[in-house]
């Protein structure tokens, strides 16, 4: 049931127990968070200029090699829409978590650093981080990461150079085609096979191989929490499924968790 109010329901103050009894708090979050900021998918994003590009002309590696402006393009227009974005409720009561508990890790589906934005330190973006750019060969290893302010270039003519070994500059994100990052994903997976309890926000639960992770945490005997307006593939293993924004649902969330310790401390006054 979804709550609005500013009483947290039976379900949320469950939950919020089950939280601050949390020593490893694995939080996985999706798009659906970053909707609530105002941040358009990737394909709301095709619009006006873009409609007429396929995703496939835009975001892989062979796009990039067949013409590297238009793809450095399209993710300069997307950097200008998430400039105008900033993390909601749900991304600071997420970040505010990292004050009530021993340990609190997001693995984060989203490419728009809005967690870190918000506070969170021990963030893993999965899909990569869109502020960040890289040798598109990683000359350096993987990923050869390059801050573009350091360099001069002409924006018109495309990309920049990487400046180690001139292959062409591109934005560090997970392109179709293209694997996860071997680092990111093994401590994904490995976070989510001893969390106590892993809290799910806002993902559809079907983009693998990250989909997988509440059902590992799962079988590893944690309990998943789900965060979400809609049900989900996630939902049959989740204890509880509070249903809603997250900008609604977590502020209350966190004010249980208060509640709970503010009790706890007056008991063992």
């Amino acid at each position: 049931m979804s709550e609005v109010s500013g009483t947290p329901s039976q379900s949320i103050r469950e939950a919020a127990l089950a939280i601050r009894r949390s020593h490893r708090l694995v939080v996985l979050t999706g798009a659906g968070i970053s909707k609530e900021s105002g941040i358009p998918t990737f394909r709301d994003a095709l619009d006006g200029l873009w409609a007429r590009y396929d995703p496939q002309q835009l975001a892989t590696p062979s796009a990039f090699r067949r013409n590297p402006k238009l793809v450095w393009d399209w993710y300069h227009y997307r950097r200008g829409l998430l400039a105008q974005s900033q993390p909601n409720p749900g991304h600071y009561a997420i970040a505010e978590l990292e004050n009530l508990l021993p340990q609190v890790v997001v693995i984060t589906q989203n490419i728009d650093g809005l967690h870190h934005k918000a506070g969170s330190h021990d963030v893993i973006p999965v899909h990569g981080d869109i502020q960040l750019n890289k040798c598109f060969a990683d000359c350096q290893g993987d990923p050869t990461f390059i801050d573009i302010t350091r360099l001069e270039w002409d924006p018109e003519s495309g990309p920049p150079r990487c400046p180690h070994c001139g292959a062409y500059v591109r934005p560090a994100v997970v392109w179709f085609e293209e694997m996860l990052p071997h680092a990111a994903l093994e401590r994904a997976y490995e976070l989510s096979a001893t969390a106590d309890v892993m809290l799910v926000v806002g993902t559809s639960g079907t983009v693998q191989p990250v989909a997988s992770l509440p059902f590992l945490a799962y079988q590893s005997h944690a309990i998943v929490i789900e965060v979400n307006p809609e049900p989900t593939p996630i939902t049959m293993v989740a204890r509880w499924s509070l249903s809603g924004p997250s900008g609604v649902i977590l502020p209350q969330v966190i004010a249980a968790i208060k509640a709970g310790l503010s009790d706890s401390g007056a008991a063992d006054a």
